[in-house]
């Protein structure tokens, strides 16, 4: 980008124009960029189906809900949670109408071929560009890991003043901010450093002006309060670079490698609370074991044999650990 432009239009067009990261198919695990809780283990999903059975099961949610995720990539986690409902509740199947929120064309194939190789004919799937697009009564929604995804700005506060990044020729220069929305945030969270994102709450005022009732789960990365530091990073081959290394070549890296930042959920939690939901925080690990992933583990000791239990167990660990990914992702489960 020759021109000089805000940090988020430079993560946006990184992330998602036409030639960017997210536009083309890409691997996700040993082989990929960065490693996810989906592809750590296929019980992350299974306690997600977990949980919306029990809802099911208590009148929460009704037989014909609809199971939407957001940002499919291949479409794992919904193949492990439709796997799982079919294992626990097989009935559900035919009543449940799954659906995938997915802007990417090339994203949205994969999906189609991956859960048709799954699934057949045996469930109803659809697919939708935005959520503004879905006219539903009643909804289980989910998403892994896409707040972080949304483009944001960088700031901090210098000699009383707040400034702002913005990036000419893959070089990140601070300017003070004329912008108010990002000034009025920054004092309302006592942000004097970090990452600000003011995209979500187009997004929270779409998803709950789109479905009547719902739940929606979502797991990022990220704290309660802002840290008041600089998290933006780079995945580049399982290779973690700050923005701000000073051997960072952002030229190299542009819209060839995952750019993110940890999410502020404080902020996420009073977005969904304007919107007159309920909000639940919690780590991952917590919610997890909720949810029921131990019950899961121990359906599988009985009906499978030493050696695979002992592999899903080491691999429901990194997902539980409190010093890995278990207090390191949080959860915000919000009911409307």
């Amino acid at each position: 980008m020759n021109k000089k432009t805000t940090f988020s239009k430079y993560m946006n067009s990184w992330l998602y124009s036409n030639d960017g990261y997210y536009a083309n198919y890409k691997q996700i695990g040993k082989q990929g960029d960065f490693f996810t809780s989906v592809s750590i283990s296929k019980f992350f999903g299974g306690a997600i189906a977990n949980k919306i059975i029990k809802l099911i099961e208590k009148k929460k949610l009704p037989k014909n809900c609809s199971i939407i995720e957001i940002g499919a990539h291949h479409g794992y986690l919904l193949a492990d949670v439709i796997q799982f409902i079919y294992t626990l509740n097989p009935h559900l199947l035919k009543t449940l109408n799954f659906t995938i929120i997915e802007k990417f064309d090339s994203l949205k194939e994969q999906q189609e071929r991956y859960l048709k190789e799954s699934f057949a004919d045996a469930i109803n799937l659809t697919h939708y560009k935005d959520i503004s697009e879905i006219k539903c009564s009643s909804a289980f929604i989910f998403a892994n890991e896409i707040f972080d995804a949304f483009a944001c700005e960088l700031v901090y506060k210098k000699n009383d003043k707040l400034l702002q990044a913005f990036v000419k020729d893959n070089t990140i220069l601070f300017e003070e901010t004329k912008d108010l929305n990002i000034i009025k945030h920054c004092k309302k969270y006592n942000i004097t450093k970090g990452e600000i994102c003011l995209d979500y709450k187009n997004f929270i005022n779409n998803l709950t002006s789109s479905i009547n009732n719902f739940y929606f789960l979502t797991f990022d990365y990220g704290d309660k309060y802002p840290r008041n530091d600089f998290s933006c990073r780079i995945y580049k081959e399982h290779e973690t670079i700050p923005i701000f290394d000073e051997n960072i070549n952002l030229e190299k890296l542009y819209k060839n490698s995952d750019i993110t930042y940890d999410v502020h959920f404080n902020y996420l939690k009073d977005l969904f609370e304007q919107n007159n939901c309920e909000v639940e925080f919690n780590t991952q690990a917590n919610a997890l074991i909720e949810f029921g992933i131990i019950e899961l583990l121990n359906i599988l000791r009985k009906n499978s044999d030493e050696n695979t239990y002992f592999k899903e167990t080491q691999k429901i660990k990194m997902l539980l650990e409190p010093t890995g990914m278990g207090d390191r992702f949080k959860i915000l489960l919000i009911k409307k």
